[in-house]
């Protein structure tokens, strides 16, 4: 991705107000986008939108320039990021646009395509609409302009397909289910869903205001879900992120699956109907403890880079379907074409209900190894991982730990920090072992920095 200038691996990303999430570049984006795509195809783009409020900013600026290269929209409203995904493919668009920051805070947004398969857009085509950024914008005839038209149906379009997801001869009927839509994109999807499934639906975080999205709820911030779990002693609880690709769950006494559970959890599932077919892709950062339980159902796993798109690319290469990461992003290829929590969450009460067990029940197998993580900032400009020190202290403590723990060291790819997690069967070995090499790595930082 390093000959980018605008798109990173999840699109365009930033605050508003601040480049380049703004008025100005999303018009041109829409512009340059549309004068690419109109090369081919029916010159459909779909927009869907997560309920942050500048939403209407960006979809009304990314409208205009793709009516302005002559390209067709079809508003969607705020919808899931999968939602959109599906529905690009079932109006067969040239491509679908995402507004959303995901996790994030409503202070920030972005702007990511699709293709017309529901896949991420090909890199050749993310290139191309770079390239006709430098371009001065231009405007076809009015006879060749762009319509645009809102979609009223979006929501209950895909109410229906993630139903039709859910086993026909299974219900949710008896089951108390508490649904956390962190103020964004699910609020009017999710409930609806399960509610049509059968269960008795308890809301969290479904008001949007435009201002209020991953505030202290869904996924990223469950404790809000746990207490209404033990409040209204629910079954379940499911929360989602801002824009409903990821998911985490809880149990009835409280205790959070995160996305390595859920992964364990639907794999188990269709492997003991016959219907995995092939392994399961987690990525580095996933528990040893996953690969573990896996391995003892006589279940492949592989790990990946961190990051969905490089869970969906192992995935493809393996020809597997199911795959994710411990934040709660979960790949179910036979499914849908991207990570969709409500989807994976419905794999999850499936397997309750057919089962007839709990959450809890349904988690056995699967004991999670402890880990620490440890952030050592250094320098920009130097490479204290090339450091013999740093190397040594880490073949000392692989060799300590052998086949009962793991040592990963990766520098973020968002800032100038070294990223020191250390998995172990006991937990006083990871503490320590961890807090050895960072100490190290940080020791080996400060003399490169001294010495710049």
């Amino acid at each position: 991705m390093s000959n980018r200038k605008y798109f990173g691996t999840d699109g365009v990303r930033g605050e508003v107000g601040q480049f380049p999430i703004t008025p100005e570049f999303a018009l041109k984006l829409g512009w340059a986008a549309g004068k690419v795509l109109s090369k081919a195809g029916t010159k459909k783009v779909i927009i869907g939108k997560d309920t942050r409020i500048s939403g209407y900013l960006l979809e009304t600026s990314l409208e205009a320039g793709l009516v302005a290269a002559g390209i067709d929209v079809i508003l969607l409203g705020p919808m899931p990021t999968p939602a959109i995904a599906y529905l690009t493919q079932t109006f067969r668009g040239e491509a679908g646009i995402v507004i959303s920051a995901s996790h994030n805070p409503y202070q920030d947004n972005g702007i990511k395509f699709f293709s017309s398969q529901g896949t991420k857009l090909d890199d050749a085509l993310e290139l191309e609409i770079e390239a006709m950024m430098d371009e001065e914008m231009t405007c076809v005839s009015s006879k060749s302009l762009g319509k645009a038209k809102r979609l009223d149906t979006a929501a209950g379009r895909y109410i229906e397909y993630c139903k039709s997801q859910f086993p026909s001869a299974l219900s949710l009927e008896g089951l108390r289910i508490v649904v956390d839509c962190a103020n964004g994109a699910t609020y009017h999807i999710a409930p609806d869903v399960m509610r049509e499934l059968g269960a008795e639906v308890i809301k969290v975080a479904c008001e949007p205001n435009g201002l209020n999205i991953n505030a202290k709820c869904g996924a990223t911030h469950v404790d809000t879900m746990i207490q209404k779990v033990l409040e209204v002693k629910a079954d379940v609880g499911i929360a989602y992120d801002g824009d409903g690709d990821r998911v985490m769950m809880v149990d009835h006494k409280g205790r959070v699956f995160d996305g390595d559970d859920i992964v364990y959890i639907i794999a188990k599932y269709a492997f003991e109907k016959g219907e995995l077919g092939g392994g399961v892709v987690g990525t580095v950062m996933s528990n040893m403890g996953l690969e573990n339980a896996l391995k003892s159902l006589g279940v492949e796993f592989e790990r990946s880079k961190v990051g969905d798109r490089y869970v969906l690319e192992l995935l493809k290469q393996k020809g597997w379907k199911i795959g994710g990461e411990s934040s709660g992003h979960i790949l179910n290829l036979d499914r849908i074409s991207t990570g969709d929590g409500i989807i994976s969450s419905l794999q999850v009460l499936a397997a309750m209900v057919e089962s007839n067990q709990t959450l809890e029940d349904l988690g056995q197998g699967f004991t999670k190894y402890p880990m620490n993580m440890i952030n050592v900032r250094y320098a920009k400009g130097t490479e204290p991982l090339a450091s013999n020190d740093v190397k040594s202290v880490i073949a000392e403590v692989e060799q300590q730990l052998g086949d009962k723990g793991r040592v990963l060291i990766r520098k973020s790819g968002t800032e100038p920090v070294i990223r020191v997690m250390v998995e172990a069967e006991k937990e006083k070995q990871v503490f320590d072992f961890s807090k050895k090499i960072a100490d190290v790595v940080e020791s080996i930082s400060k003399q490169l920095e001294n010495a710049q």
